[in-house]
């Protein structure tokens, strides 16, 4: 685990960042990110990177915390660290240099204040007066969110828990157990029937935002993206947070705690997401739902007969990468094409759940001519935004020189990725033919040698 830190001069209108990558293991817990003089917090990505090479599957998590300047200057970054799963993390700081912004700007207005209380104030003398309390109104209400009303099978359906309140109800109101209270609320909003994509936001901050032309400030509670896998719809039932509430002295005294701790229940409205089955075709059940683009490579301008290449076969746009399976190379005479080496990236951010999957091929031709690619590699997919179903095929057609190889000993690469591993940890010592010959003949030295043991032993008893 390692704590990154963004470019140190950048202009206002731009964020300073501060991450944190985990790789190898699940993250299960990791303390708040820590606040910047002359910086306000504004909002958190997460990506995931998946490697699979020779079936060995490695996941590489990154958390960022963005940061805006309120003005531009010269900040310093104390030393700081963080604690991921256990495990501390430091940083020695930095100097940032805050530039003018390119353009005019305006600078992010400051961030509402978390909750606070009424101020408290020690009972120097004397007993305290019996006081009367009254339970005031407020604005507060708790909302599940989904950003559609419906979805086809497999398209993501973006679902937040957010808990809405008056900048006048902070002093009345604060989270009460809200990491015990977390657990039963995500066993509400599971889907037996949805791939579920969390946004690994456990910080909860506020945001200003206005509703219907009032401000409210907008805790975050929980966010995912579901993907559904049949065409049964999503319902979410009723969830409840409890909240500590606040009643305030009806006569307000000097050297008193005017306010008394009491509790109230929020409670969501039911949703139900109704799911739309994809349009008849003769792939409906295998293809992939979402918004892609191709982006292809090729590690080479120059194509010999014999010679290994790499073909990248790059998915990018919103979906869920993760059902999204590689392209099946169509069999072709004088062609051997290995792999595919899987890399996947999943970034959430903003509400959105998108990234990038590739697939590396090695492609060795056996004759010359033209590689016709677009009709080896097609990825069939459905579009949810048009409603239509439409085909990735590559652009790229290699011409191929050099004689007929009938007989061709395929010779990896070793800058290539597919063979590191297996090059480089091998060991290069060499073993005698007549290994195995020897450790015949030693055991039967051994076994020989028990006989003798044992005779002399039975020898012995006898006498």
């Amino acid at each position: 685990m390692e704590l990154e830190l963004g470019r140190a001069t950048f202009p206002v209108t731009e964020y300073f960042t501060i991450s944190f990558r985990l790789s190898g293991a699940p993250l299960e817990r990791y303390s708040a990110f820590p606040d910047l003089e002359g910086f306000k917090k504004s909002g958190k990505s997460s990506t995931t990177t998946t490697r699979i090479v020779e079936g060995r599957t490695t996941t590489e998590l990154t958390i960022t915390q963005r940061y805006a300047a309120y003005a531009e200057g010269e900040y310093t970054i104390r030393p700081f660290s963080m604690t991921v799963n256990g495990q501390v993390a430091r940083s020695a700081g930095a100097t940032l240099t805050v530039g003018p912004a390119p353009t005019a700007a305006t600078a992010p207005p400051p961030a509402g204040s978390a909750p606070q209380g009424i101020g408290l104030m020690d009972l120097l003398f004397g007993k305290p007066k019996p006081q009367e309390y009254v339970e005031p109104k407020d604005n507060a209400f708790l909302a599940l969110v989904p950003d559609k009303t419906s979805v086809y099978v497999g398209e993501g359906v973006h679902v937040g828990l957010y808990f809405y309140l008056t900048p006048s109800d902070q002093g009345l109101l604060d989270f009460y157990n809200f990491p015990g209270q977390l657990p039963g609320i995500l066993r509400q909003l599971r889907q037996r029937t949805a791939w579920e994509e969390s946004f690994n936001e456990q910080e909860i901050v506020p945001e200003p935002v206005t509703m219907g032309g009032k401000p409210f400030l907008r805790y975050r509670l929980y966010e995912a993206e579901y993907y559904p896998l049949n065409s049964e719809p999503l319902i979410f039932g009723e969830v409840a947070l409890q909240m500590v509430k606040y009643r305030l002295a009806k006569k307000p005294a000097e050297g008193l705690d005017n306010r008394m701790e009491g509790y109230k229940t929020y409670r969501t409205a039911a949703r139900t997401i109704a799911v739309k089955p994809l349009p008849p075709h003769p792939l409906r059940d295998q293809v992939a739902v979402g918004s892609y683009q191709l982006r292809e490579a090729i590690d080479r301008t120059a194509f010999r007969t014999g010679q290994a290449f790499t073909y990248t076969f790059g998915v990018e746009g919103e979906g869920n990468l993760a059902a999204l399976n590689a392209p099946v190379v169509q069999p072709r005479t004088g062609l051997e094409v290995y792999g595919p080496d899987v890399q996947q990236e999943l970034t959430r951010q903003a509400g959105r759940v998108g990234g990038r999957k590739v697939f590396r091929y090695r492609l060795v031709a056996r004759q010359p001519g033209v590689l016709p690619l677009d009709s080896l590699l097609q990825l069939v997919y459905f579009d949810p935004e048009t409603g239509r179903y439409d085909t990735l095929q590559p652009e790229l057609r290699p011409t191929v020189r050099g004689a007929v190889r009938t007989e061709l000993p395929f010779r990896a690469r070793t800058d290539d990725p597919y063979y590191q591993a297996v090059l480089f940890e091998a060991s290069n010592r060499l073993q005698p033919l007549d290994a195995y010959r020897d450790v015949r003949r030693y055991a039967t030295y051994i076994l020989a040698g028990l006989l003798v043991v044992a005779s002399w032993g039975w020898w012995q008893a006898k006498r």
